[in-house]
């Protein structure tokens, strides 16, 4: 017998805790960033975490410049505003703050400043990313506010391609932050719907990658661990905001979901992608309504898993009972059952699937990922 082979590659420093956000300047020192661009949202520009993490730069002398300029779907422009405010305050690094897209469009930032070719020219596409000129990638502090992505702990950056209405996964080893603070505190005042939204992300991740085919048996266990974790903690940080406990442990289950994610995706983010460019809708809310669907439709791959994964977490009648769990936290956290009510209809949905089968996370899939199954998955989904 041939023993299994692979490469892997595995986080950073994360600094976890509540009131922790006292330390970004110590984590931009550690970094090597001595003048940092805050890249935010416009929602949060004016937060008041966002201006607790300036008075703590402030003080230590890194100033409070800020880019704020991040679209819920940041595209190019986008990008390109990000990168003028990072030359024009000759700064020598971001902290990422916000939610998956202000930690995406803050990496891709520190990423692009100073090379020569075109974002697209660095797509997760083979190795692409060599292209990149590695030593001009500067140095990135990651603070999420959400629980739901794992950008933080990410190598790639979601970026919308404006003219083909499609999001493109940019990816280089060197934009993983060299920090990363996680404090749940800065995630209290997250509205449920937000909360259920990007907490449904994150369990789409973990279930995607404990499926994936592939060995990896350190992404398997951490995103077991993960899926036990949001089954708990999601219902709770929904229903009662100031459950701080509910909130560490999805902080902790994001990141263990983009950790678990390196062993491969599949069908629903291969589907969230196209949907969300194309519809504008919440990427986390797509993954919430298409996971029961996609894990039906990969059925005869990922029964036996999936049932050892409902017993782990205690739920009773295996494959069946693990995805009417899914659909049921669903429902108590308010998340849409179907894509129609999202706006999506069956009449649009061809652009999608073409754009879905040139998705880096359609290679995933525990099934062979062709138009016949994403056609199959978007169908029941509407």
């Amino acid at each position: 017998m041939t023993s299994p082979s692979a490469t892997w590659s595995y986080p950073t420093t994360i600094r976890f805790g509540a009131g922790r956000i006292a330390e970004l300047a110590e984590a931009c020192t550690a970094a090597g960033i001595a003048r940092p661009l805050l890249v935010t949202d416009l929602g949060l520009a004016d937060a008041l975490i966002t201006a607790q993490a300036l008075d703590v730069l402030d003080a230590a002398g890194l100033g409070r410049a800020v880019f704020s300029g991040v679209d819920g779907d940041p595209d190019e422009a986008d990008l390109a505003e990000g990168i003028a405010a990072f030359r024009d305050g000759n700064h020598d690094g971001v902290v990422a703050f916000g939610g998956g897209s202000a930690l995406d469009l803050g990496k891709l930032v520190a990423f692009m400043a100073d090379q020569t070719r075109p974002v697209w020219d660095f797509e997760d596409i083979g190795d692409w990313w060599t292209r990149a000129d590695a030593d001009a990638i500067a140095p990135i502090v990651a603070v999420p506010t959400t629980a739901g992505t794992g950008s933080e702990v990410g190598r790639a950056g979601v970026l919308t391609n404006a003219a083909q209405r499609e999001k493109k996964i940019i990816f280089h080893p060197r934009i993983l932050p060299a920090q990363v603070i996680c404090d749940p505190e800065l995630t209290l005042g997250l509205p449920p719907h937000l909360t259920a939204g990007t907490g449904m992300d994150a369990l789409a991740h973990c279930v995607e990658a404990y499926c994936a085919p592939g060995f990896h048996p350190m992404s398997h266990g951490i995103a077991l661990e993960g899926i036990r974790l949001i089954f708990d903690a999601l219902p709770r940080a929904v229903e009662n905001g100031s459950d701080i406990l509910a909130r560490a442990d999805m902080m902790a289950a994001a990141m263990m979901g983009a950790v678990a994610f390196q062993k491969g995706l599949g069908a629903v983010h291969a589907l969230a992608h196209p949907l969300g460019a194309r519809f504008k809708a919440h990427h986390g809310t797509l993954n919430a309504v298409l996971l029961p669907y996609a894990l039906r439709a990969n059925r005869v791959a990922v029964e036996a898993p999936i049932a050892r994964a409902a017993a782990y977490t205690g739920i009773e009648n295996g494959f069946d009972g693990f995805v009417t769990e899914i659909e049921t936290l669903n429902a108590r956290i308010g998340m849409p059952m179907t894509l129609s009510a999202m706006g999506v209809a069956v009449n649009e949905l061809e652009p999608v699937i073409e754009a879905a089968l040139r998705d880096p996370s359609a290679g995933g899939n525990p099934t062979p990922f062709d138009a016949a199954l994403a056609r199959t998955i978007l169908t029941a989904a509407v």
